[in-house]
């Protein structure tokens, strides 16, 4: 059996197309062969298809040995916590997170909540499921619930003083995805006043795929800031391990300039502190962390390799512009609800709007945002912009892609893991014009590979 639903890190494909229940049994039944776990974490989001994945799932995982503590509905982030909090042998998440209404798809982790990416098992876990020539076990393992949710809100609020905290008004965004639940947990022992916007979870999506980094999906936020006088707004995508802020006046703050704020909040905190951010807009940040007394460190792109350098370094946080943020003490996993909650502590102590934190910053580092390209061959487009660009240069940078210094301005090119596709940021120091003028510039040159 061919199975094209592996990506390089993690499953997702079509239902019942490339992903259905018989696919779901046999990645449980592989990844208990291949990880002999004993007891694993299981959670689905709410798409309609996820129950019933998650019991194919589980039911594999026993078949293989393996017993299952069966957490229910939940977002990412949520197996990830109970996989470390509970001392489990490893988690499975089905989600497609902010995939179309037809994709579902699994997010694998070990024990610790390690990733489980090509590298660290997810190939064989593949070969094994295509054979399904799976070895003999002694017995069959038990399937029961854990409710881990009041030891996750329990961790979360860990993350702030709630005595510090001012009685702010926050719209909260759930696109009608999981963020909802957690909010509504929460809501008790927090000072503010959620205005819920699309808060019920409903795996039809009526309001549209939960995915804010669409301008589409973010009108709705922007409308409910400006009608009920808010200090910010907060909105999810369907599996809520990323998060999105918008400022009291509904501006839609970049991911880049979040990665500052929340070293910044670390920093205040923990002095000398590590701080990982991506390669692909970086100067705001190393300038946040090194002004704060951190220190800044550069990974590549991607969560399993900016979870594994946060372990090698012991960094207290990692961000990354795609609005993913990770935390030492949440097993170096992302979440979409810390970050937040630490930025309503900011705002509590500062008495600034948000607009006026990051204003400063946005006119110190202005940057483009993300720019996507079709291109019909990314590698040779690379190596022609390194030969157009790159003699001019201060400093080359092939961490991820490429990333070209110049006096002024930067920019990073990659090319996407999944699609035919250049992704593209320029930053400037203090100069927004020039940033557009070079913005243009590279488009227009990769616009000829098209």
């Amino acid at each position: 059996m061919q199975i094209d639903c592996f990506k390089a890190y993690d499953v997702r494909g079509r239902v019942p197309e490339q992903l259905n229940e018989d696919v779901a049994w046999r990645i449980g039944r592989a990844y208990a062969a291949h990880f002999r776990p004993r007891t694993v974490a299981v959670g689905y989001d709410i798409r309609e298809t996820s129950p019933a994945l998650a019991d194919a799932l589980s039911r594999g995982l026993q078949a293989g040995g393996a017993d299952v503590r069966d957490i229910g509905l939940c977002g990412t982030e949520e197996v990830y916590f109970a996989t470390a909090h509970f001392g489990l042998d490893g988690g499975i998440m089905v989600t497609a997170s902010h995939n179309p209404i037809e994709y579902n798809g699994l997010k694998l982790v070990q024990k610790d909540a390690r990733p489980v990416s090509g590298d660290s098992g997810l190939h064989n876990i593949r070969r094994l499921a295509e054979a399904g020539d799976f070895p003999d076990v002694p017995q069959t393992g038990q399937r029961e619930a854990l409710d881990s949710r009041p030891a996750f809100i329990e961790h979360l609020l860990g993350y702030v003083d709630t005595a510090a905290l001012k009685p702010l008004r926050i719209v909260v965004n759930a696109g009608n995805g999981g963020a909802g639940l957690v909010i509504d947990a929460l809501e008790p022992h927090l000072p503010f006043e959620f205005i819920k916007v699309h808060h019920e979870p409903d795996g039809r999506f009526p309001n549209g795929i939960p995915n804010p980094l669409l301008p589409e999906r973010r009108q709705a936020t922007i409308d409910a800031i400006r009608a009920h006088d808010a200090d910010l707004g907060v909105s999810w995508d369907g599996d809520f391990d990323r998060c999105f802020l918008f400022d009291e006046q509904g501006g839609f703050i970049e991911g880049y300039y979040i990665v500052g704020l929340l070293a910044q909040a670390f920093l205040a905190k923990h002095p000398g502190e590590k701080i990982v951010h991506d390669p692909r807009l970086t100067w705001n940040t190393i300038d946040v962390v090194t002004r704060a007394g951190g220190v800044p460190i550069q990974s590549k792109t991607g969560h399993a390799f900016i979870k594994e350098r946060m372990r090698q370094e012991d960094a207290i946080y990692g961000g990354e512009m795609s609005a993913h943020h990770y935390f030492r003490d949440f097993a170096y996993c992302d979440s979409g609800m810390i970050p937040w909650l630490l930025v309503t502590e900011l705002l509590s102590r500062q008495d600034q709007p948000l607009s006026a934190l990051v204003a400063e910053r946005q006119a110190a580092f202005p940057c483009s945002g993300e720019i996507n390209f079709r291109v019909n061959d990314a590698a040779f487009c690379l190596k022609a912009i390194e030969r157009e660009f790159g003699p001019a240069a201060q400093s080359i940078d092939r961490t991820d892609g490429l990333g070209l210094a110049f006096d002024d301005w930067r920019c990073n090119i990659r090319a996407s893991n999944t699609e035919p596709l250049l992704r593209l940021n320029v930053e400037a120091r203090g100069d927004a014009e020039l940033m557009r003028r070079q913005t243009e510039r590279l488009s227009r040159f990769i616009e000829r590979f098209g």
